[in-house]
């Protein structure tokens, strides 16, 4: 056991590295705030505290920074972003025309972006060419469409 605790600060070290590493790859801020925690870990071994010690306090500080710190400072990274929704987001909701008939099997719609669309009906009825749909979900490179009276109703 002496031989953990004698070393203990390289496994710290290790482990706050790797969570910056995670960090890095991932953007999110959790695992800054556990690499913080390990620093605090790593603080506690060097003053001397035993090996569980050390681990609450490495957990407690972690805790304390992901719930109190974190959720500030992702509201103030993400102020500036631009709300309008983009790519397969922005197409719920649009409408479109059927320009081959749309079944429960396939179709195609135009949007009115413009895109032409491979598109599925959502109800049971197939919609004829010139039919006037909204746009429900997208699934891979389908559209799934129901008519637009339909929607309103």
């Amino acid at each position: 056991m002496t031989a953990i605790e004698q070393f203990a600060w390289i496994a710290w070290l290790v482990l706050i590295l790797l969570f910056l590493v995670i960090e890095m790859l991932t953007l999110d801020l959790t695992f800054l705030m556990l690499s913080i925690g390990g620093l605090a870990g790593l603080g506690a071994d060097l003053v001397g505290a035993p090996i569980w010690l050390q681990v609450i306090v490495a957990a407690a500080v972690a805790a304390l920074l992901v719930l109190f710190l974190r959720p500030p400072l992702l509201r103030r990274l993400r102020r500036g972003e631009d709300p309008t929704p983009s790519n397969v987001e922005a197409l719920i909701g649009l409408t479109g025309q059927v320009v081959s008939t749309v079944s429960g099997h396939g179709g195609q719609v135009k949007l009115s972006n413009g895109d032409l669309w491979t598109a599925r009906s959502q109800g049971d009825a197939d919609l004829e060419p010139g039919t006037v749909v909204l746009v429900n979900r997208i699934d891979g490179a389908t559209a799934f469409v129901r008519p637009k009276e339909e929607m309103s109703a």
